[in-house]
């Protein structure tokens, strides 16, 4: 399973559809949804419940003339609880998650976008050392450069999802954190909107990530990551920097492996020199040799060992910090370098790129655990431990040890496992 963020969305597994313009919600989007409790508990009655926040709340500095604006009307919003509930029937293969990322189109705003505003970047960058062209990345992945911002209304989304007793305590923290930014008065309950999770703004930042992160860019006083771009820019590059970010540094590239290339290399958790991969054989795509720069970088295969390879530096790690999700790292460094002229990737699509459904991938996670290999909970979600997993089956088989579940290793898998 994936690990939570300290953001704004879901926690996402590699093959799932991440923090998309296309897709709003966000804790399902930037990062950072808890464990979902095995089994339904019964709900308290939500004025009761409420009331308890309300006191939890005034305990903490929050006005009661506050709390009264904020919870006046909310009620449990069924539709908050029908999206938190639903899954995607079929993962995201890395390719068809590419092409809803980015195209022809969204490069072409991102370039004039980044034109438009070069005077206001490049100040923010001065500030705080991120390039601009990855701040419109962001943006433009976030919420198609602040054209869906969510339709619901932050506090009663997260009040419906805080009573519910799935995830409880997280989003009551989150509900918290947004009674708080209404205290400070960055804005007001009613134009405080955002995504069913709660994800609110052009960056789509949790409550508990405003609170820490947001910052006023056009000086007036408030954090409105909604509608000043001085104050979304300044807010995601101080989020960034603190995630570790180097504007010395891009992201990584595409590379090429050599034959005979150790899979079991291309790991994040491996970290080695530039100069070291460029001693194994990987060069750029063409055979170029790779720059000349010590600092470390990590190979990692989003599409398994035949699909297309990259050499990822500390500013992917800090992509990660934002969203979870390898795939939406790669996204984000790839739009970002599209707007300064560079070419699609080398890597050919395959002519077969399959999708799995959640019921392909659960029955995967169960042949896995008959043949002794742990992925966890059958969830049909392909997170670390079924990732892991998956590699030892195929050390066991002598195949290369990706981790990439293809529709060809599943059948084989469940062959294997007698189903």
């Amino acid at each position: 399973m994936g690990k939570a963020s300290i953001i704004c969305k879901r926690v996402l597994p590699l093959l799932l559809v991440s923090a998309i313009p296309l897709v709003t919600a966000c804790a399902e989007t930037t990062m950072a949804q808890a464990p979902a409790a095995a089994q339904e508990q019964p709900k308290p009655d939500f004025e009761q419940w409420l009331d308890g926040v309300r006191q939890e709340a005034l305990t903490r500095g929050i006005s009661a003339g506050t709390l009264d604006r904020a919870f006046q009307g909310v009620a449990p919003l069924d539709r908050v609880l029908e999206l938190d509930r639903r899954q995607p029937e079929f993962t995201q293969s890395f390719w068809s998650y590419l092409d809803r990322a980015i195209s022809d189109t969204r490069v072409d705003k991102g370039k004039a976008l980044l034109a438009q505003h070069a005077a206001m970047l490049n100040r923010i960058e001065a500030q705080f050392g991120v390039q601009p062209r990855f701040l419109v990345a962001f943006w433009g992945l976030e919420t198609n450069f602040g054209e869906n911002l969510g339709g619901f209304p932050v506090i009663g989304a997260l009040a419906t999802l805080a009573h519910d007793p799935r995830r409880s305590d997280f989003f009551r923290a989150e509900l918290m954190a947004a009674l708080s930014i209404l205290e400070a008065g960055d804005i007001d309950p009613q134009t405080m909107m955002g995504s069913w999770a709660g994800a609110m703004g052009q960056p789509q930042f949790m409550p508990t990530t405003f609170v820490r992160f947001a910052t006023d860019g056009n000086g007036d006083g408030h954090r409105d990551i909604w509608t000043s771009l001085p104050d979304v820019f300044a807010s995601a590059s101080n989020f960034l920097k603190n995630l570790g970010w180097d504007g010395q540094q891009t992201w990584g590239r595409e590379v090429v492996l050599p034959a005979g290339f150790d899979i079991e290399l291309a790991d994040l958790k491996i970290r080695k020199p530039i100069s070291e991969w460029q001693k194994l054989g990987i060069r750029r795509p063409g055979g170029a040799p790779l720059p000349q720069a010590e600092f470390d970088a990590s190979v990692v295969l989003p599409a398994g060992a035949t699909g297309p390879a990259f050499l990822v530096y500390g500013n992917f790690r800090a992509i990660l910090g934002w969203n979870r999700s390898i795939l939406y790292a790669v996204a984000v460094g790839h739009l970002a370098d599209r707007f300064v002229g560079a070419e699609p990737f080398q890597a050919k699509r395959p002519a077969g790129d399959e999708r799995l459904s959640r019921d392909e991938v659960m029955a995967m996670q169960e042949a896995l655990a008959r043949l002794g290999f742990d992925a966890g909970t059958p969830d049909g979600i392909v997170g670390a431990q079924t990732r892991e997993a998956l590699k030892g089956f195929q050390r066991s088989r002598s195949l290369p040890p990706d981790g990439y579940p293809t529709p060809g290793l599943v059948r084989q898998l469940r062959a294997a496992a007698g189903n």
